[in-house]
């Protein structure tokens, strides 16, 4: 409040004043904290992205290896499979965009 709480209140208002600035600026610095946090570098999520692609080729790539080793599946069904799967949502583009299931 200022000069007219310290006026009235004496200490009292002059320590309500310092509690509301201590406040504020405890604010301010937990958005900023935030904006921080938010506030990632592209190149950092595409490294992610990359990581993450790179695990799941991966996991796709040793499901495929152990269900063709037991002759559960072979390679012209998977073929087979994967172009029907990549012209269901309409383009036969190498990717799928749309349900996985």
């Amino acid at each position: 409040m200022g000069w007219g709480r310290t006026l009235l209140l004496g200490d009292i208002g002059n320590r309500m004043d310092i509690g509301d600035v201590e406040r504020d600026v405890a604010k301010l610095k937990r958005e900023l904290d935030n904006a921080c946090r938010l506030d990632t570098s592209q190149e950092e999520r595409l490294a992610h992205l990359v990581n993450e692609n790179a695990e799941l080729k991966l996991y796709v790539s040793t499901t495929l290896r152990l269900l063709l080793s037991k002759g559960i599946i072979s390679q012209s069904e998977i073929e087979m499979m994967v172009n029907e799967i990549d012209f269901s949502d309409g383009e036969r583009d190498g990717g799928l965009d749309g349900p996985i299931v």
